[in-house]
Protein backbone atom coordinates (compact mmCIF):
# COMPACT_ATOMS: atom_id res chain seq x y z
CA UNK A 1 0.00 0.00 0.00
CA UNK A 2 1.31 3.37 -1.09
CA UNK A 3 -0.69 5.16 1.38
CA UNK A 4 -0.85 8.11 -1.01
CA UNK A 5 -3.98 9.83 0.40
CA UNK A 6 -2.04 9.97 3.34
CA UNK A 7 0.97 11.55 1.57
CA UNK A 8 -0.87 14.36 0.50
CA UNK A 9 -2.41 15.01 3.84
CA UNK A 10 1.54 15.06 5.58
CA UNK A 11 3.21 17.14 2.65
CA UNK A 12 0.49 19.71 3.58
CA UNK A 13 0.94 19.39 7.40
CA UNK A 14 4.79 19.22 6.93
CA UNK A 15 4.46 22.33 4.23
CA UNK A 16 6.25 19.43 1.66
CA UNK A 17 5.15 21.20 -2.06
CA UNK A 18 1.73 19.05 -1.71
CA UNK A 19 -0.25 18.61 -4.91
CA UNK A 20 -3.77 18.12 -5.73
CA UNK A 21 -4.80 14.36 -5.29
CA UNK A 22 -6.37 12.71 -8.43
CA UNK A 23 -9.13 10.51 -7.69
CA UNK A 24 -11.53 8.10 -10.23
CA UNK A 25 -14.03 5.35 -10.12
CA UNK A 26 -15.44 2.83 -12.18
CA UNK A 27 -18.20 5.41 -12.87
CA UNK A 28 -16.95 8.41 -12.86
CA UNK A 29 -13.59 10.19 -14.70
CA UNK A 30 -10.61 11.64 -13.06
CA UNK A 31 -11.76 14.85 -10.71
CA UNK A 32 -8.94 16.67 -8.76
CA UNK A 33 -8.91 16.91 -4.98
CA UNK A 34 -7.32 19.67 -2.91
CA UNK A 35 -5.60 18.45 -0.15
CA UNK A 36 -6.83 21.52 2.15
CA UNK A 37 -9.99 20.62 2.24
CA UNK A 38 -9.31 17.79 4.41
CA UNK A 39 -8.24 20.54 6.87
CA UNK A 40 -10.89 22.43 6.98
CA UNK A 41 -12.49 24.25 9.59
CA UNK A 42 -16.06 23.49 11.25
CA UNK A 43 -17.49 26.21 9.29
CA UNK A 44 -16.18 25.31 5.77
CA UNK A 45 -17.70 21.54 6.53
CA UNK A 46 -20.93 20.58 4.69
CA UNK A 47 -24.22 20.86 6.87
CA UNK A 48 -24.41 16.86 7.32
CA UNK A 49 -20.74 17.05 9.50
CA UNK A 50 -21.75 19.90 11.74
CA UNK A 51 -24.48 18.27 12.73
CA UNK A 52 -22.77 14.64 13.00
CA UNK A 53 -20.34 16.82 15.48
CA UNK A 54 -22.95 19.27 17.02
CA UNK A 55 -24.86 15.79 18.79
CA UNK A 56 -21.88 13.53 19.15
CA UNK A 57 -21.34 13.25 22.62
CA UNK A 58 -19.26 11.62 25.67
CA UNK A 59 -16.30 9.46 24.85
CA UNK A 60 -15.95 9.73 21.05
CA UNK A 61 -14.10 6.95 18.45
CA UNK A 62 -13.36 8.87 14.68
CA UNK A 63 -13.42 5.92 12.47
CA UNK A 64 -10.98 6.62 9.03
CA UNK A 65 -10.11 10.35 10.75
CA UNK A 66 -7.51 11.45 7.62
CA UNK A 67 -6.12 14.72 8.57
CA UNK A 68 -8.11 14.77 12.15
CA UNK A 69 -10.68 17.50 11.47
CA UNK A 70 -13.37 16.41 12.65
CA UNK A 71 -11.31 15.24 15.83
CA UNK A 72 -9.35 18.20 16.47
CA UNK A 73 -13.08 20.14 16.71
CA UNK A 74 -14.25 17.86 18.67
CA UNK A 75 -11.03 17.52 21.10
CA UNK A 76 -10.38 21.79 21.03
CA UNK A 77 -14.25 23.20 20.82
CA UNK A 78 -16.33 20.84 22.17
CA UNK A 79 -13.67 19.62 25.00
CA UNK A 80 -14.38 15.81 24.53
CA UNK A 81 -12.05 12.86 25.06
CA UNK A 82 -11.86 11.81 21.20
CA UNK A 83 -9.97 8.46 20.08
CA UNK A 84 -9.07 8.85 16.51
CA UNK A 85 -7.79 5.77 14.00
CA UNK A 86 -7.40 5.40 10.48
CA UNK A 87 -5.17 3.02 8.30
CA UNK A 88 -2.95 5.36 6.98
CA UNK A 89 0.85 5.86 8.93
CA UNK A 90 1.13 9.23 7.28
CA UNK A 91 -2.29 10.61 8.15
CA UNK A 92 -1.62 9.68 11.89
CA UNK A 93 1.66 11.45 12.12
CA UNK A 94 -0.13 14.76 10.84
CA UNK A 95 -2.60 14.47 13.27
CA UNK A 96 -0.06 14.09 15.94
CA UNK A 97 1.51 16.85 14.75
CA UNK A 98 -1.85 19.03 14.43
CA UNK A 99 -2.35 18.54 18.66
CA UNK A 100 -4.40 15.37 18.71
CA UNK A 101 -3.77 14.03 21.90
CA UNK A 102 -5.25 10.28 20.82
CA UNK A 103 -4.72 9.09 17.28
CA UNK A 104 -3.67 5.01 16.34
CA UNK A 105 -3.14 3.65 13.33
CA UNK A 106 -5.66 0.87 13.73
CA UNK A 107 -8.35 -1.01 11.84
CA UNK A 108 -11.63 -0.71 13.04
CA UNK A 109 -11.76 -4.53 12.69
CA UNK A 110 -9.00 -5.35 14.69
CA UNK A 111 -9.76 -3.11 17.75
CA UNK A 112 -9.62 -4.51 21.25
CA UNK A 113 -13.32 -4.60 22.41
CA UNK A 114 -12.40 -3.60 26.10
CA UNK A 115 -13.01 0.04 25.21
CA UNK A 116 -16.87 1.33 24.91
CA UNK A 117 -17.60 4.18 23.44
CA UNK A 118 -20.69 6.91 23.85
CA UNK A 119 -20.31 8.40 19.82
CA UNK A 120 -18.53 6.35 16.74
CA UNK A 121 -18.46 8.19 13.96
CA UNK A 122 -17.93 7.47 10.65
CA UNK A 123 -17.89 10.90 8.06
CA UNK A 124 -17.13 11.87 4.91
CA UNK A 125 -18.83 8.58 2.82
CA UNK A 126 -18.50 6.41 6.06
CA UNK A 127 -20.11 3.10 4.38
CA UNK A 128 -17.21 3.25 2.33
CA UNK A 129 -14.78 1.55 4.49
CA UNK A 130 -17.20 -1.44 4.26
CA UNK A 131 -16.16 -2.06 0.73
CA UNK A 132 -18.43 -4.55 -0.62
CA UNK A 133 -22.27 -5.05 0.46
CA UNK A 134 -20.87 -8.74 1.68
CA UNK A 135 -18.78 -6.90 4.24
CA UNK A 136 -21.17 -4.75 5.88
CA UNK A 137 -22.62 -7.38 8.47
CA UNK A 138 -18.79 -8.05 10.01
CA UNK A 139 -18.27 -4.05 10.38
CA UNK A 140 -22.24 -3.20 11.74
CA UNK A 141 -21.25 -6.40 14.57
CA UNK A 142 -17.78 -4.67 15.50
CA UNK A 143 -19.21 -1.51 15.63
CA UNK A 144 -21.71 -2.46 17.75
CA UNK A 145 -19.39 -4.28 19.92
CA UNK A 146 -17.82 -0.88 20.57
CA UNK A 147 -20.68 0.82 21.76
CA UNK A 148 -21.31 1.89 25.59
CA UNK A 149 -24.73 1.66 26.61
CA UNK A 150 -26.87 3.91 25.14
CA UNK A 151 -24.19 4.80 22.61
CA UNK A 152 -24.38 5.81 19.17
CA UNK A 153 -22.97 5.45 15.26
CA UNK A 154 -23.20 8.56 12.89
CA UNK A 155 -22.38 7.90 9.62
CA UNK A 156 -22.75 9.18 6.06
CA UNK A 157 -23.03 7.89 2.85
CA UNK A 158 -24.95 9.05 -0.85
CA UNK A 159 -27.53 6.94 -2.66
CA UNK A 160 -25.67 7.16 -6.37
CA UNK A 161 -28.16 5.86 -8.49
CA UNK A 162 -28.47 9.18 -10.29
CA UNK A 163 -25.04 8.28 -11.53
CA UNK A 164 -26.48 5.79 -13.71
CA UNK A 165 -28.05 6.38 -16.75
CA UNK A 166 -31.63 5.87 -17.27
CA UNK A 167 -33.20 2.66 -18.73
CA UNK A 168 -35.82 3.78 -21.73
CA UNK A 169 -36.53 0.46 -22.35
CA UNK A 170 -40.46 -0.30 -21.80
CA UNK A 171 -39.93 -3.37 -20.13
CA UNK A 172 -37.95 -1.42 -17.26
CA UNK A 173 -39.15 -0.90 -13.75
CA UNK A 174 -35.80 0.24 -12.18
CA UNK A 175 -35.72 3.55 -14.50
CA UNK A 176 -31.55 3.22 -14.30
CA UNK A 177 -29.72 0.75 -16.69
CA UNK A 178 -26.70 -0.54 -13.98
CA UNK A 179 -24.40 -3.25 -15.38
CA UNK A 180 -24.60 -6.84 -15.52
CA UNK A 181 -21.72 -7.92 -13.27
CA UNK A 182 -22.58 -5.23 -10.24
CA UNK A 183 -23.70 -6.92 -7.36
CA UNK A 184 -24.98 -3.26 -6.09
CA UNK A 185 -24.63 -0.22 -7.82
CA UNK A 186 -22.97 1.63 -4.71
CA UNK A 187 -20.25 -0.91 -5.17
CA UNK A 188 -17.52 0.43 -6.71
CA UNK A 189 -13.63 0.61 -7.18
CA UNK A 190 -11.89 3.96 -6.06
CA UNK A 191 -8.25 4.88 -7.62
CA UNK A 192 -6.15 7.33 -5.87
CA UNK A 193 -3.11 8.57 -7.72
CA UNK A 194 -0.64 11.51 -6.41
CA UNK A 195 2.63 13.20 -7.35
CA UNK A 196 2.84 10.70 -10.30
CA UNK A 197 2.37 7.85 -7.91
CA UNK A 198 -0.98 5.27 -8.40
CA UNK A 199 -2.46 3.26 -6.06
CA UNK A 200 -3.83 0.14 -6.73
CA UNK A 201 -7.67 0.47 -7.01
CA UNK A 202 -9.28 -0.70 -3.70
CA UNK A 203 -13.21 -1.29 -3.00
CA UNK A 204 -15.51 1.50 -1.70
CA UNK A 205 -19.32 1.10 -0.94
CA UNK A 206 -21.95 4.08 -1.17
CA UNK A 207 -24.92 3.01 0.63
CA UNK A 208 -28.44 4.05 0.10
CA UNK A 209 -30.59 4.57 3.38
CA UNK A 210 -33.24 2.02 2.96
CA UNK A 211 -29.97 -0.97 2.43
CA UNK A 212 -28.16 0.59 5.96
CA UNK A 213 -31.54 0.75 7.39
CA UNK A 214 -32.32 -3.06 6.65
CA UNK A 215 -28.80 -3.68 7.53
CA UNK A 216 -28.81 -2.36 10.40
CA UNK A 217 -32.09 -4.17 11.56
CA UNK A 218 -30.89 -7.54 10.58
CA UNK A 219 -27.85 -6.68 12.95
CA UNK A 220 -29.98 -5.88 16.02
CA UNK A 221 -29.56 -2.43 15.27
CA UNK A 222 -32.08 1.16 14.75
CA UNK A 223 -31.14 3.05 12.24
CA UNK A 224 -32.43 6.40 12.09
CA UNK A 225 -32.39 9.08 9.10
CA UNK A 226 -30.74 12.71 10.87
CA UNK A 227 -30.15 14.90 7.60
CA UNK A 228 -30.42 14.81 4.22
CA UNK A 229 -28.21 16.64 2.58
CA UNK A 230 -28.31 19.00 -0.68
CA UNK A 231 -26.93 15.88 -3.35
CA UNK A 232 -28.64 12.52 -2.15
CA UNK A 233 -26.43 12.68 0.78
CA UNK A 234 -27.59 11.73 4.39
CA UNK A 235 -26.54 11.25 8.03
CA UNK A 236 -27.90 8.59 9.90
CA UNK A 237 -27.78 7.47 13.12
CA UNK A 238 -27.58 3.25 14.56
CA UNK A 239 -28.00 2.50 17.91
CA UNK A 240 -29.30 -0.46 19.75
Amino acid sequence: MKDLFGKAILDYQTNNSPENLITETTISEEDEMSVDYLFRNFSAMPKIEKTALEISKGKILDVGCGAGSHTLYLQEEKNLEVTAIDISKNAVEACKLRGIKNVLVQDILTLSEENKFDTILLLMNGTGIFGKLKNIPKFLQKLKSLLAEGGQILIDSSDIIYMYDEDDSDDSEVGYWIPGDVDYYGEVEFTVSYKNETEKPFDWLYLDFNTLQNAANDNGLQCKMIQEGEHFDYLARLFV
